[in-house]
């Protein structure tokens, strides 16, 4: 019996051995990337600094441990408050002495770090990972310096945005989501004037602004003129020449559009003082008909309504004018990962750290990141989609959110859906395939020295214009008195320096 034990024993070694050197064969085509736990290569030491996100995880947990067999690498996470991290970080720039990751921002101070060569360059190394080539370019693009690629984006989708509605309120008015900005003044004015709400009083909007209404990536007017045809944020011509948003005509149709309805009191009189939060709670009490907002807040939307009014039915749509479906791209990232080379030293290591992040993005690793462990977190159902089970979403938010705010993983790639109800599912959709219609800013990786130094100043006297004139303050004449201030105080150089630029990278 012992002897048959050894032979079995014998047997199973061998064939161990040829599935090994199968897995080597692979890894070779793969940039010497490691081939998880069948990998020969002994564990990649690997030193991380990420921000902190809720409670630093218990060193060695299940889902680390996880990450490590399944990548053949021995992770050294450095977990900085997120309230601290980018003092930290630009600390650790000064003394040039970093972990071998290092989540970054592109802040000036992370831009200067990469212009000055202290991290690697991997643009010409992606092609060589499966899981990293296969996503859109421009989530590389959205964090490229000079046109050159210095890490891998903690991936976002860039096409969220969407309009929450109460799909209730219009079809009881009979109406149906604008597509032209008269559209918009219809159905905004319906939704004010015309009770979709049956309580017998004037105490509904169609929309309201807040305070930051024309701010960042969620910025109302941009998101709208957009889908009616415009530029995001920045528009270029077939020459580089760069023209702003707030000077393009879908823009100006936009801001006339609440202009008006501000005048008709169709929207709250007090947006220029009202809080993000506030503005919420006044759809989440039936005062509000339209959010423009992301797809995935239709879910959550209708959570909170139905403890209010639990006749409600929130519905979300895409944005859409006369060109069809147009959406307003977002950065597409939630930072990126640099590799510095005073920690990683030669192409040989560098590639393994690649091989890594790339590995994070196969089926397993997905799977892991986006939904946890199977049994403790989530379960397959019967229809190839997955569910949280028990306290798994609230075990998911403690054990392993930190790790998938701070890796790669794509929501709806190499990753089963996800079950929920049916607003749901759609809102997550939606966010995937939004990436087919986005309208991209094409100043967003560009250099502008007075942008730098200046641009927060500019473009606050811009906002506060338009506000202005929303409110009725000014008329459209002084108005482009504001447009031509802020080109004398600097724009004229921002666009200047833009079109530079531009047209460097385009001779590369």
């Amino acid at each position: 019996m012992k002897s048959n034990k050894k032979l079995v024993m014998l047997s199973a070694a061998v064939v161990a051995a040829s599935l090994l050197t199968v897995a080597c064969s692979d890894s070779a085509k793969q940039g010497d990337t490691p081939q998880g736990a069948q990998g020969t290569e002994a564990p990649l030491n690997l030193s991380i600094a990420i921000a902190q996100v809720g409670d630093i995880p218990a060193k060695g947990n299940a889902v680390e441990q996880a990450i490590e067999k399944y990548t053949n690498a021995k992770l050294d996470i450095q977990w900085i408050p997120s309230a601290a991290y980018n003092d930290k970080v630009n600390v650790m720039l000064a003394s040039n002495e970093m972990p071998k990751l290092l989540k970054v921002n592109q802040t000036p101070g992370v831009v200067n770090a990469i212009e000055s060569q202290l991290f690697w360059e991997i643009g010409p190394l992606l092609k060589q990972y499966k899981n990293m080539s296969a996503q859109n370019e421009q989530f590389f693009q959205n964090i490229s310096v000079e046109g050159k690629i210095y890490g891998v984006p903690l991936y976002r989708n860039m096409g969220r945005g969407a309009i929450v509605y109460r799909k209730d309120w219009l079809d009881q008015l009979g109406l149906t989501i604008p597509k032209s900005i008269d559209g918009w003044y219809n159905v905004l004015r319906a939704l004010a004037l015309n009770d979709p709400d049956k309580n017998g009083k004037n105490d509904t909007y169609g929309i309201v602004l807040n305070k930051t209404y024309n701010q960042g990536a969620a910025s109302m007017l941009t998101r709208l003129s957009v889908a009616m045809g415009g530029v995001n944020k920045w528009g270029v011509d077939k020459d580089g020449a760069f023209t702003p948003e707030f000077m393009t005509k879908e823009f100006t149709d936009v801001l006339k559009l609440f202009r008006r309805l501000y005048e008709e009191k169709l929207i709250n009189q007090d947006f220029a003082v009202l809080d993000a939060t506030e503005a919420e709670k006044l759809f989440d009490t039936s005062r509000v008909g339209i959010r423009l907002a992301v797809a995935t807040n239709g879910k959550s939307q209708q959570d909170r309504l139905s403890k209010t009014t639990p006749s409600a039915v929130v519905d979300v749509a895409s944005f859409e004018g006369p060109q069809g479906i147009r959406i307003s791209s977002e950065n597409g990232n939630n930072g990126f990962l640099v590799i510095p080379k005073s920690s990683v030293k030669t192409e040989a290591e560098l590639k393994r750290v690649l091989g890594f992040l790339d590995k994070l993005m196969d089926p397993d690793m997905s799977t892991l990141l986006l939904r946890g462990l199977e049994g403790t977190h989530f379960a397959n159902t019967g229809d190839k989609r997955t569910e949280f089970i028990g306290d798994g979403f609230n075990m998911f938010q403690r054990e392993v959110k930190p790790y998938r705010d701070n890796l790669p993983v794509l929501e709806g790639y190499n990753v089963a859906p996800l079950k929920d109800v049916p607003i749901g599912e759609k809102g997550t959709k939606m966010e995937s395939d939004g990436i087919k219609y986005i309208v991209s800013n094409p100043a967003l990786t560009l250099t502008s020295a007075t942008f730098s130094e200046r641009g927060q100043e500019l473009e606050q006297q811009i906002n506060d214009a338009q506000t202005k004139f929303i409110m009725g303050k000014i008329d459209e004449t002084a108005y482009q008195d504001e447009i031509a201030k802020w080109k004398k105080a600097g724009g004229d150089k921002i666009m200047a320096e833009y079109k530079e630029s531009y047209m460097k990278l385009k001779k590369k």
